[in-house]
Order: C-alpha cells, then sequence, then structure tokens
C-alpha cells in the first residue's frame, strides 16, 4: 500500500529539511523514542531505532538511512515485526517556503499482507489521514522553532 501526502511550511528548505530529519520524536504524533544505533553522520547506512506509539499501540522498527541528498530528499526503511515501511521525503523550494512529500509504502508481512490485501483501500484512507497529521505536526514544529 503507497500513500502519498504534501504540505507547505513558511521556512527555507535547510531549515525543513534539518528538522524533518534530525528531529523526528520532537514533530511526529507518533514516535515516542527513537535512539542511533550506528551514526554515519545522518547519511545512507545510519542504523537507528524507533518506537511509534498510536492508539495505546507501541510497535519497534529498527531503521536505515537509504538515501540522503540534502536538502532536496531522504529516504529511510522501517523495519517493523508485522510490517515493513519504505519512507521517501521530497523538498522543494519556492520564495522562500517548502514544499515536503512524503510517500510512504507499507508492506505486510504474514497475516498483515492478508489484510493489506483484503482491506487496502479502507487502510489507506486512514494512512492518508495519519500521514497529513503528521505533516502537519512537522509543520508546526518547523514554524514554531
Amino acid at each position: 500500500m503507497q500513500t502519498e501526502t504534501s504540505i507547505e511550511i513558511d521556512r527555507r528548505i535547510e531549515h525543513v529539511f534539518d528538522l524533518t530529519n534530525n528531529h523526528v520524536s520532537q514533530w511526529s504524533q507518533t514516535v515516542v523514542e527513537d535512539k542511533i544505533i550506528e551514526d554515519k553522520k545522518g547519511d545512507v547506512g545510519t542504523r537507528f531505532r524507533i518506537v511509534t506509539s498510536e492508539g495505546g499501540r507501541r510497535l519497534q522498527f529498527d531503521g536505515i538511512v537509504t538515501s540522503y541528498d540534502p536538502p532536496n530528499s531522504s529516504s529511510v526503511r522501517l523495519i517493523g515485526e508485522h510490517f515493513d515501511i519504505d519512507v521517501v521525503y521530497l523538498f522543494e523550494e519556492h520564495r522562500g517556503r517548502t514544499k515536503v512529500t512524503q510517500i510512504s509504502r507499507v508492506t505486510g508481512k504474514g497475516f498483515t499482507r492478508i489484510v493489506l490485501g483484503m482491506m487496502g483501500w479502507i487502510m489507506k484512507k486512514f494512512s492518508c489521514q495519519a500521514q497529513l497529521k503528521e505533516l502537519e505536526g512537522l509543520k508546526a514544529y518547523v514554524e514554531a522553532s
């Protein structure tokens, strides 16, 4: 299942890129813990662990930075017990404002793969809403800093 959402932030691209990639637990509505496991200065190959919480349910993901092209784009792969998520962030600056686009692809494992196959269209709607809420949190955090 793939979703894509964009938001415009009233700040310069370099600032938005930095806060998006290096301060996730400060702006994310769902990430409650993040820890660098192997630091390659934020570049490709950096490994990290995050814990998310949504609706009282906590999930742990092992992550790796898969691309890093400041200030234009970045991507990570999050590996979880029930599903993996590939997340791409694209950044475009227009007159001092930055458009951030998040593209997420969820790949289910085991029973979750079956559920995604049968009910993916319903889950996609909720995923798009959650993705927009996350980007609104990013916008509020960046514009307040």
